[in-house]
């Protein structure tokens, strides 16, 4: 059979596309390497408690065309991210906001919070003088001062990145949100939550009237699947896809340890740890069931451990420095020597998406391929 889409992932970028394709009537087959559907986004029911695989995904947007299409798929609870920082033995709210500031420097009201950021900072740029931040511990301290900085960003970045601040380009951080109100809420967008039954079972409905392959890796068989069809589109890493002719694109990676305890019902008592110091190598623990208010006599946590990318292991996101940047920009014109070959999602475009923005990028293909 000759189908009019081969759609390599099954994650949401493919799944979206794949769901509007066969709305107007064209025939797509699916493949993915994974024995499931789902991407990062599978969940795994684990006696009732549904497990992110992949490492959490709290749906959130502000964009409610967005907030619409994936109410037609699922039911989505109230969940509101409101992490905690552990920095050595204190404890600190997320995102930073007047109980990070009261907790830090016993504050109550936001001219005292204000004041106290300022006062850092200004010292900051004595010691800094004119010159333009060269890294991005220089670039953070001008934003939030030492205290915030020392305590809640220095070694979570370092774990994240595998490196120092001071090796890293400061326009990685190029504003650290400040609340001055007491919300814990970790998002701004009006849209918050997350599907009752779990992401894989929006995927599988997305897939319903498409033909999905499992267990079948593209690179290796290429020549057979790009016969099975007129057009292609493609989200996995697009330097894999050229076989690297030009030298690998960097990404970082995520080691999980995931764990169930039948002897507690309640581990950390928040859905999302962050431990912000270097004495726990892991960077976070999430524990599953508070995402859904979960009541079983039981939990599963997961620790994360940021690493670097290697081949062989799963490439998590892309390291958007401006080396990076350069050798991304040249496989996309490599990319354009392949006209039945459309590049989506976050590896084939080498991007950090957030879920809705996924979601609207697949949107727009489907609105450019198929007509509004």
């Amino acid at each position: 059979m000759k189908y009019d889409y081969l759609i390599v992932g099954a994650g949401l970028f493919g799944s979206v596309f794949a769901y509007e394709a066969a709305k107007k009537g064209k025939s797509c087959l699916v493949i993915d390497k994974r024995n499931h559907v789902g991407g990062n986004v599978y969940c795994e029911n684990v006696d009732g408690i549904l497990v992110h695989t992949y490492g959490a995904h709290i749906f959130h947007t502000s964009d409610k065309a967005v907030w619409e299409y994936v109410q037609q798929f699922s039911e989505f609870n109230h969940y509101i991210n409101s992490p905690v920082a552990v920095y050595h033995e204190e404890l600190y709210n997320l995102p930073f906001n007047m109980n990070t500031f009261h907790k830090l420097w016993g504050v109550r009201t936001p001219s005292e919070a204000k004041a106290e950021i300022a006062r850092q900072v200004a010292a900051e740029k004595i010691r800094l003088g004119d010159r333009t931040p060269e890294n991005l511990e220089e670039q953070a301290l001008l934003l939030v001062g030492r205290d915030v900085y020392e305590k809640l960003v220095k070694e979570y970045t370092e774990k994240q990145w595998g490196r120092r601040c001071q090796e890293l380009p400061a326009f990685i951080i190029r504003r650290l949100p400040l609340r001055f109100t007491y919300d814990n809420n970790y998002f701004d967008d009006p849209y918050q939550g997350i599907p009752v039954d779990g992401y894989t079972a929006i995927i599988e409905k997305m897939l319903a009237e498409v033909d999905v392959e499992l267990g079948v890796d593209f690179l290796e068989q290429r020549e057979a699947y790009r016969e099975k069809a007129e057009k292609i589109i493609y989200t996995g890493m697009i330097d894999a896809y050229f076989d690297y002719k030009l030298g690998h694109l960097q990404y970082r990676t995520v080691r999980f340890e995931t764990e169930r305890l039948d002897d507690t019902d309640n581990y950390q008592g928040n859905a999302v740890v962050n431990y912000t110091s270097h004495d726990q190598p892991y960077t976070r623990i999430i524990e599953h069931k508070h995402f859904a208010f979960g009541k079983q006599d039981f939990t599963v946590i997961s620790r994360e451990y940021s690493t670097e990318w290697r081949p062989g292991m799963e490439p998590y996101y892309p390291v958007n420095d401006e080396q990076n940047s350069r050798l991304y920009e040249q496989y996309k014109q490599l990319a354009e020597t392949e006209p039945n070959v459309i590049f989506g999602g976050r590896l084939g475009q080498y991007r950090y998406y957030n879920m809705d923005q996924v979601i609207k990028a697949a949107l727009e293909l489907a609105g450019t391929e198929f007509g509004r």
